[in-house]
């Protein structure tokens, strides 16, 4: 006698552990939700599809009063029975998956564990499900926008990059991190700085210096221009990641510090202060957790050739892509109509070169951390 077939009856997600973080059970409702809505059109006779909140330009609104950049309304739509966006919408189905499993099992993954998981042959195809991790990480971007969740929320990190050194003292999952002990390295930022990870349990400083790279950050670090300037000292590697500028956040709302930027004279620093500052255009979404808007930007500046009587030898002559980029940047919204900015990017251009912070140890090797950042800082000369 044959057997019965077996039930094609769905199985049940687990229910939540009693343990189960409040923000966890949300997440997992919104990915039922996106998988029940990409279901029912499917049982109706309808091509499944997902709705995409759009990560572009012209999607992204300049809110003035709260100082920061916002995602608007719009939305494409991927569809499973196009051609061109089949594999997409596929590959949104497979990360969905995993964020799930990984809530459910309450583990996290790095965005190279994610891409990892996802990735396979097809069967019956020699075609992969993903070919490069470039493909993986803006799907997981398009999750997190749809679901209306951070990515910490995905239980999903990226690699730490960024460090932090000072008179603070700090939780994280449980261990005391005395950031004034922290040697040559400092406190590794960490990739997840939410309250549920990190707490702030003792601070004295009285504001954060951001500095651009960890070569400067090196050499604050060891004049101890913490200790003698009573602050905590940060990089974040370049443009800062976003566990780092999400610390720098916490720390200037919830403690109240003012955060100081020294960065680079260059397309590229004006633009790392703009991000801190207003947020991006393709994390527009994220602007409310990451945006920093009275964060000021101390130097260094084009003025600093003359007046710190730099030789000639620290000028990087500006490329036809800098001075583009230079005319985009005095463009933004927040950067048009401000005097002061306006006048540094013209000055830069007028020049006909960048500099780096690097080039102050033409004048001596602690010249930007016993002179140029203290007298900037009584004088609180800075654009805001």
């Amino acid at each position: 006698m044959a057997k019965k077939a077996a039930s094609k009856t769905p199985a049940k997600s687990a229910p939540a552990k009693p343990n189960t973080k409040p923000r966890d059970v949300k997440t997992i409702g919104k990915l039922r939700d996106l998988a029940v809505a990409v279901s029912k059109r499917a049982h109706s006779g309808k091509e499944p599809v997902i709705d995409i909140p759009t990560r572009t330009k012209s999607n992204t609104i300049w809110n003035k009063k709260r100082g920061i950049l916002e995602m608007g309304d719009a939305a494409a739509t991927r569809e499973l029975f196009n051609l061109n966006q089949a594999k997409q919408f596929m590959q949104t189905m497979l990360h969905a998956s995993t964020i799930k499993d990984l809530i459910e099992a309450d583990k996290t993954s790095s965005l190279r564990g994610v891409f990892y998981k996802a990735k396979h042959t097809v069967a019956g195809t020699k075609e992969n499900t993903f070919d490069t991790q470039d493909e993986s990480d803006p799907i997981l971007e398009d999750l997190e926008v749809t679901l209306g969740a951070l990515r910490e929320e995905l239980h999903v990190f990226a690699e730490n990059r960024g460090a932090m050194v000072g008179n603070v003292t700090l939780t994280d999952k449980g261990d005391d991190i005395d950031c004034r002990r922290m040697g040559s390295g400092g406190y590794a930022l960490p990739s997840i700085v939410e309250p549920d990870v990190i707490q702030f349990k003792k601070c004295e400083a009285k504001f954060v210096l951001h500095v651009e790279k960890g070569t400067v950050w090196n050499r604050f670090n060891e004049d101890r221009f913490w200790e003698k300037n009573n602050c905590i000292l940060t990089h974040g590697a370049g443009q800062p990641p976003r566990g780092c500028r999400r610390l720098l956040q916490r720390l200037n709302q919830e403690l109240k510090l003012p955060i100081i930027c020294l960065l680079d004279c260059d397309p590229w620093g004006h633009y790392i202060y703009s991000v801190i500052k207003q947020g991006s255009i393709s994390l527009a979404f994220e602007s409310s957790r990451l945006a920093i808007p009275e964060a000021k930007f101390l130097g260094i500046r084009a003025k600093d050739y003359e007046d710190c009587e730099l030789p000639e030898a620290v000028k990087i002559d500006l490329t036809d892509t800098d001075r583009k980029r230079a005319g985009e940047i005095a463009a933004y919204p927040w950067f048009e109509g401000h005097k002061g900015w306006q006048k540094e990017i013209q000055a830069m251009i007028d020049n006909g070169f960048k500099m780096e912070v690097e080039s102050l140890i033409t004048k001596d090797i602690s010249y930007v951390t016993e002179e140029y950042v203290p007298q900037r800082l009584e004088e609180e000369d800075w654009l805001e």
